[in-house]
């Protein structure tokens, strides 16, 4: 919205005398700004409001595995979920007043956010009207993202122009690429998937997948700025995509919008993210990181997404193979609750992890 206040100025006689004042709407640094406060605006001022209509339309909230820790039934019993309903609801209006509304990098990345926020509200949905833990059946909603991926990434392909749309960057190397042709649309999507289950399975205490998304948004706000501007590209020696820049605004609408989140998720906290939050900032992530061609650097600053996703994956085919787990409860977070950690000791080092790995994965702008 506010970016065409500067066309309007450009073709309405006599508005001319506010076009130097609204030259500041054209900087994607302003706007970035502009989408991340207002994100933790809208989420500050209707994130009561939705919480109480949430908790009164679940009545149980969320039903607590009970296979998980025992601490939980009673800790986080009653509390509700579809959380990321605020999150999304803060990041779609900051995007639309804030982001150039011609840039398809900004459209196809949202779509993806809410096409996955959609699978994983159904998912919410019918755990929560079920009072069950298993909600969507696994390969069905595995089956929904992908083709969601699939045509992201093929939509991301044909506005790349030249061969770099479908190749692989390998970080720390100036010229090592390697060009997947169109397999890189299978690629792509997987990149999508991976991410956006690997946040839903980090997200089970409270305040622990919110920040590390937080942390991963706002790097690649930075990429997003730096891989769009060719001054910046050409000096930093990465893979200059025209048009991306505008993605940092996006990216900085979910930094907004997961700090006003955070405010309700803290430890204890009165919603959860549920599924269709942690899916839906998950896909954006990956959508993002396919869409500036930094994946192997979505791996480094979300390594904590990484790891939590491997440890349910080992954990699994241990005991598919040998009957013996390899964690104590997986994943990964519950393996030291299990060991005696606090929730907030787990957490608070979760967070310092994804800073020093954000820091490992921008390092990578540098050193090639």
């Amino acid at each position: 919205m506010f970016y065409w206040l500067i066309e309007l100025s450009n073709t309405v006689p006599g508005f001319g005398a506010f076009r130097s004042a609204l030259n500041v709407f054209r900087y994607i640094t302003f706007r970035t700004g502009g989408a991340m406060v207002t994100g933790a605006l809208f989420v500050f001022l209707f994130g009561p409001w939705i919480i109480d209509h949430l908790r009164l339309r679940q009545g149980k909230g969320q039903p607590i595995r009970t296979d998980g820790p025992q601490s939980h039934l009673i800790s986080k019993k009653g509390t509700p979920t579809m959380g990321g309903l605020m999150i999304l609801s803060g990041l779609v209006v900051s995007t639309l007043l804030w982001a150039n509304p011609l840039n398809p990098y900004v459209w196809i990345v949202l779509a993806v956010t809410l096409g996955f926020g959609f699978v994983g509200f159904y998912d919410d949905y019918l755990k929560v009207t079920k009072q069950s833990h298993s909600g969507f059946a696994g390969k069905l909603r595995l089956l929904i993202e992908a083709v969601i991926g699939l045509a992201a990434t093929y939509a991301l392909v044909r506005l790349g122009r030249d061969v770099s749309s479908t190749s692989l960057v390998i970080p720390f190397f100036k010229d090592l690429v390697i060009n997947f042709g169109w397999f890189f649309v299978i690629f792509g999507a997987f990149v999508m998937v991976g991410a956006g289950n690997a946040v839903n399975l980090t997200d089970g205490l409270d305040g622990l997948a919110i920040v590390p998304v937080m942390i991963a948004a706002a790097s690649f706000g930075m990429i997003s700025y730096l891989t769009g501007n060719a001054v910046f590209s050409e000096y930093l020696q990465i893979n200059y995509v025209a048009g991306t820049g505008e993605l940092a605004v996006l990216c900085g609408a979910v930094l907004g919008a997961g700090l006003g989140f955070l405010w309700f998720n803290a430890p204890p906290a009165s919603i959860f993210m549920g599924d269709t939050g942690s899916l839906a900032l998950g896909g954006m992530l990956g959508a993002t990181a396919v869409a500036v061609k930094h994946e192997i650097v979505l791996a480094v600053i979300g390594g904590l997404f990484v790891l939590e996703a491997v440890s349910v994956i080992v954990q699994v085919t241990s005991f598919k193979l040998t009957g013996k787990r390899v964690f104590r409860m997986a994943p990964l977070h519950h393996h030291f609750e299990q060991k005696g950690w606090t929730e907030p000791q787990i957490v608070i080092r979760f967070w310092i992890i994804s800073v020093m790995l954000a820091l490992a994965g921008l390092s990578t702008l540098k050193l090639r």
